[in-house]
């Protein structure tokens, strides 16, 4: 008997190959009435995602000051990290949607001031739309967040701002805002809260300083969201990340924390995304 595959089979081969990878788009945009603009974002969807008629979890994966929503696709190599942790179990297929936060005025948070409302934008214009264009599974237990340096920051500011949305945050390499409100000083300088009040700047304090919301977290949210939290020991944010786990600790907070051999860089990041892709599915299959 001949051992050679049939000619049919040998033609499947390479549509199987294909089928086995994810999808990466980087380029799609959504038009904002809160910002005023179209906005860009990109996503990944998983190898299944067109072969099959199921719903996904999603991954909403931020990027850091001077990147957009190219970032994670290009420099953190999403898509070969997300198809590997995939195929090799450690990770569930899911949905990661990278949106651009570099347009306009940079940053994930409201301004003091109220003037540019990107937190507004990506709560009730962009997951909406995402989550209603894909098939997303619509529900905090299937729903995460991460992201790097500033993409950090955000992963506090939305978790902490909406624990009800999400089962698991994952900040990076994290900007944690300002520490006090003597450290506020460094944010009034750069230009985006020129003519606000002292209420105002006082009030963009408490919305922004991460160590003030752990602070301040209510008993009942304590166990609201999964926590993992990463930062290089060489990484020149590691005060703000060491002192909101200490923080976290004395409220009596569950989380992971993390302290590697690393700096501020993508090599550090990358290294990270496999480990969060699979603390995140960990968290989809227990509750």
């Amino acid at each position: 008997m001949k051992k050679n595959l049939p000619l049919f089979l040998i033609l499947l081969i390479p549509v199987i190959t294909l089928a086995q990878t994810g999808k990466v788009f980087d380029n799609l945009s959504m038009k904002s009435e809160i910002l005023k603009m179209e906005r860009k974002y990109a996503i990944y969807l998983p190898p299944d995602y067109e072969t099959s008629e199921r719903s996904y979890p999603v991954l909403y994966l931020l990027h850091g000051v001077g990147d957009d929503q190219t970032g994670w696709v290009q420099f953190g190599e999403v898509l070969y990290i997300a198809d590997k942790a995939i195929k090799e179990m450690k990770a569930t297929p899911m949905i990661v949607v990278m949106p651009d936060a570099n347009t306009g005025q940079r940053g994930y948070n409201n301004d003091a001031k109220g003037e540019w409302r990107y937190e507004d934008f990506f709560f009730n214009e962009l997951m909406p739309y995402i989550e209603k264009t894909y098939r997303i599974k619509g529900e905090k237990r299937y729903r995460a967040i991460s992201g790097l340096s500033m993409g950090g920051g955000g992963t506090f500011y939305y978790a902490l701002h909406h624990p009800e949305l999400f089962s698991s945050a994952c900040p990076l390499s994290a900007a944690t805002g300002p520490l006090n409100m003597d450290d506020m000083e460094r944010y009034k300088q750069r230009g985006r809260m020129e003519g606000a009040t002292n209420a105002q700047v006082e009030d963009w304090f408490k919305k922004y300083s991460v160590l003030d919301m752990i602070k301040n977290m209510p008993d009942e949210q304590k166990n609201a969201v999964r926590w993992f939290i990463d930062c290089g020991d060489d990484d020149f944010l590691y005060e703000g990340n060491s002192l909101v786990h200490i923080e976290m600790r004395k409220k009596e907070i569950p989380h992971e924390f993390r302290i590697r051999n690393g700096a501020h860089n993508w090599t550090y990041w990358r290294e990270s995304l496999p480990v969060v892709l699979s603390f995140i599915s960990d968290t989809f299959h227990q509750h």
